[in-house]
């Protein structure tokens, strides 16, 4: 199998022919997302590589590196070793999205604001067919918060990471693939404001946010019970603006002083 060179554009008008090593590593990437390579499997030998592609030993191993950079596959070394497949993983978009973000020196409120308005429509879609499995993962959501609001005693750092997983809940309640992931994306800039949040606040404001945030979630888990749409639509817009001027106002700066 020989690798024959595609023309890519580059910016500016003109084409780039892609190196070797690219195309190796696309088509071995398009295994993968086609699912003709899944998670777990080892890929052939070396050896048999570069007799397929018809590529040295050198351009194989650059084409791994390509593919271990985006995370599809693990390369262990030693006489055992070899590359076994990974599945895509959601945090390497977030990290190239963190990056981004770190380099236009973008303010955290931005980011609460594109957040605000990504998930508002969560809350409808959620609860236009509720999933039985889902409305039960909310509910222990819930029920684990309430448990530690009642417990002096108990982890309150846990509250940030639960309200954030009952955000996660709703998302992909939705339904929306593409909505679900840019959420995830942002999610890890979210889960370090919180964390910051949490820990610059006196503990009592903090509970009190915590308690404020619950209050809304277990209105909105019902409204999603109930096929709401409309209420379950007002509701979590409502939620998510007064949290987004909430973080904007307890938690300024930019996303490097964020991520540095």
């Amino acid at each position: 199998m020989t690798m024959q060179p595609v023309e890519t554009s580059v910016p500016h008008g003109g084409f780039r022919v892609p190196k070797t090593a690219e195309l190796v590593a696309a088509n071995l990437r398009r295994q993968i997302i086609r699912g003709e390579l899944v998670e777990g499997d080892s890929l052939p030998p070396e050896h048999l590589l570069t007799e397929k592609y018809q590529v040295s030993r050198p351009t194989l191993r650059e084409a791994y590196r390509i593919l271990e950079s985006e995370r599809l596959i693990e390369v262990r070394r030693g006489a055992k070793g070899g590359a076994r497949v990974r599945l895509p993983d959601a945090d390497v978009a977030a990290q190239h999205a963190g990056l981004m973000l770190q380099f236009e020196r973008t303010e955290l409120s931005d980011v609460y604001f594109a957040r605000s308005v990504m998930e508002a429509p969560a809350g409808a879609l959620a609860a236009q067919n509720p999933d039985p499995e889902d409305l039960r993962r909310l509910e222990e959501n819930i029920a684990e918060a309430e448990r530690i609001l009642a417990d002096p005693d108990a982890d309150q750092s846990r509250l940030p990471v639960l309200s954030r997983g009952f955000h996660s809940i709703v998302v992909e309640m939705s339904g929306n693939k593409t909505l679900t992931l840019f959420d995830s994306m942002l999610g890890v800039i979210i889960d370090l404001a919180s964390k910051n949040y949490v820990t610059s606040q006196a503990p009592s404001r903090g509970t009190k946010s915590s308690a404020t945030a619950l209050r809304a979630h277990k209105k909105l888990y019902r409204l999603i019970a109930a096929g709401d749409v409309e209420g379950a639509d007002a509701l979590w817009r409502r939620h998510l603006e007064g949290v987004s001027e909430t973080m904007a106002d307890v938690v300024p700066g930019t996303v490097i002083d964020l991520l540095s």
